[in-house]
């Protein structure tokens, strides 16, 4: 006995979702915490800004795309 093919499609909606936004986690915490780019150590550097800047334009962009996926 199968799912239905609407029940299968959320599910699989519901999951993309889910790992898409695990992954820019992931990545913001990598280049983050793990690169020393969320830090300031006496003061703010270049790649400081830089790394706050990808961030907030990847955020609006991932926003921008599950707003999209999940529009009926």
């Amino acid at each position: 006995m199968g799912m239905e093919d609407d029940t299968r499609d959320f599910l699989v909606r519901i999951l993309q979702t889910i790992s898409i936004v695990l992954l820019w986690m992931m990545a913001n915490v990598f280049f983050g915490f793990y690169k020393d780019y969320a830090f300031f150590v006496n003061h703010p550097n270049w790649t400081n800004y830089l790394f706050y800047i990808l961030s907030i334009i990847s955020l609006v962009m991932l926003i921008i795309h599950l707003r999209r996926k999940w529009k009926l």
